[in-house]
């Protein structure tokens, strides 16, 4: 129903009892007042009473009242849709987090595992790299140790040698006696072994 039938509808419904009243007092009223009142008015007004009242029934029945429950269904089923798209938005929303959770979780035992054998593998590498220094240093010393001993034993020969000659030359000067080198290295290779051995015990 349009606005404008309504507004006729809402014109008639107030204009009739006045219309009807006017021409009963046209008819046969002789005396002014309300016509309401009259008794002999009340069948046609009880007659347009009835039948305003049925068609206002009919109007708000056939009408009025449908459309109210269609808007009221339709906002029903919209609202139950929203509802519905409400819960199943949270609970994708709930399976993200509970993914997401997963995810992260997993990320954390990957990134602890991760760091567990890169710490590992530096740990075995500087071994390595320790063990490497160490055989090297422990060469350099072997090496130096046996420079060391061959500078010694070349020192000792030297100095056996030395001896000798010094010994020859001071028994020459003053026993006046002439050695053989050969003899005086021999003298002082003996002496220097037993000088030796003194010193290791």
């Amino acid at each position: 129903m349009t606005e404008n039938t309504r507004n006729r509808l809402t014109t008639i419904a107030v204009a009739l009892p006045a219309l009807v009243s006017t021409k009963a007092f046209a008819a046969g009223a002789s005396e002014p007042g309300l016509p309401q009142l009259d008794i002999a008015t009340w069948p046609s007004q009880l007659f347009w009473l009835v039948v305003l009242f049925g068609a206002g029934y009919l109007v708000m029945a056939k009408i009025v009242t449908p459309r109210i429950g269609a808007v009221l269904e339709e906002r029903r089923q919209t609202v139950d849709g929203d509802l519905e798209k409400a819960r199943a938005a949270s609970a994708d929303a709930a399976k993200i987090r509970a993914n997401y959770e997963n995810d992260l979780e997993t990320a954390r035992i990957d990134a602890a595992e991760f760091a567990k054998q890169a710490a590992m593998e530096a740990a075995k590498k500087a071994e390595a790299a320790d063990a490497k220094i160490a055989q090297k240093l422990s060469n350099k010393v072997a090496k130096a140790e046996a420079k060391l001993a061959e500078a010694k034993t070349s020192a000792m020969a030297n100095l056996n040698d030395v001896a000798a000659e010094a010994a020859v030359a001071a028994v020459s000067s003053l026993a006046g006696i002439k050695a053989s080198s050969a003899q005086a290295r021999k003298t002082a290779s003996s002496i220097a072994t037993k000088l030796a051995k003194r010193g290791t015990n």
